[in-house]
C-alpha cells in the first residue's frame, strides 16, 4: 500500500465546490487536483489517474460531477476508474446531496448538517437533516455503493449550504468532512 496514492473523492465539481474543496485541501495540507472540476467533469479517468500519480504529495482531493446525467455520467465514469485503479488507495468519499428526488442515492456512514453537526441521517442540498437514515440523494453518487470505499460522509451542496460553507467562512463543512475521512482512515494529513 505504500506506493499507492491516497485519494479522497468528492462528488461535486461546480465553481463554489471547487473553491471550498481547494480551501479545505490547503488547510488540511492535502494535494488538490482541480482539472476534474466542472459541470460535468470533462477529463477522463485515465487522464485524471496520471495527474494523481504525478501529484507531489498526498492525500489527493479529487472532484467528480455528472451535471445531472441519468445513471452513470462522465463524473461517475472517471470516479470509477480512479477508485478501481491498483495505483490508488481510496480513503473515503464526500457524497454531496442535490435538489431533486429523481436523482440516485447512496449510503453514507455519517452526514454533517449545515451547522457542522454530525448525524446518522442524510442531509439535503441545503445541508438540512433529512428523514432517511444513512443515505443521501445526489446526481454523482449512484456509483459509490458499487465501489470499495471505506468511509462515506454525506453533506449538502459544497461551498453553499445557506452561506455556511463558503470560502469566506473558511468552508467549515467541507473541511470537516475531509478531516473526518482522514481521521477515520488513520491518516493525519499529507506526506512528502
Amino acid at each position: 500500500m505504500k506506493n499507492k496514492k491516497r485519494v479522497i473523492l468528492i462528488t461535486d465539481g461546480d465553481a463554489s465546490a471547487r473553491q471550498a474543496a481547494e480551501h479545505a485541501a490547503k488547510v488540511l495540507n492535502c494535494a488538490f487536483i482541480g482539472e476534474s472540476s466542472g459541470n460535468p467533469t470533462k477529463i477522463t479517468g485515465s487522464q485524471l489517474l496520471n495527474l494523481i500519480i504525478k501529484a507531489e504529495n498526498d492525500p489527493v482531493i479529487v472532484m467528480f460531477d455528472d451535471c445531472g446525467y441519468p445513471e452513470e455520467g462522465p463524473g461517475e465514469a472517471a470516479l470509477k476508474t480512479i477508485a478501481l485503479s491498483p495505483h490508488i488507495q481510496v480513503l473515503g468519499a464526500v457524497a454531496v446531496a442535490s435538489q431533486s428526488f429523481s436523482h440516485e442515492w447512496t449510503r453514507v456512514d455519517i452526514s454533517i448538517d449545515r451547522n457542522g453537526v454530525l448525524t446518522e441521517y442524510g442531509v439535503d442540498k441545503n445541508g438540512i437533516k433529512d428523514t432517511e437514515l444513512g443515505r443521501i440523494r445526489g446526481d454523482t453518487v449512484y456509483v459509490l455503493d458499487e465501489l470499495p470505499i471505506p468511509f462515506v460522509v454525506g453533506i449538502g451542496d459544497i461551498g453553499k449550504m445557506g452561506g455556511n460553507d463558503t470560502v469566506e467562512h473558511h468552508a467549515p463543512i467541507t473541511t470537516k468532512a475531509i478531516q473526518l475521512i482522514l481521521e477515520r482512515s488513520g491518516e493525519d494529513g499529507a506526506s512528502p
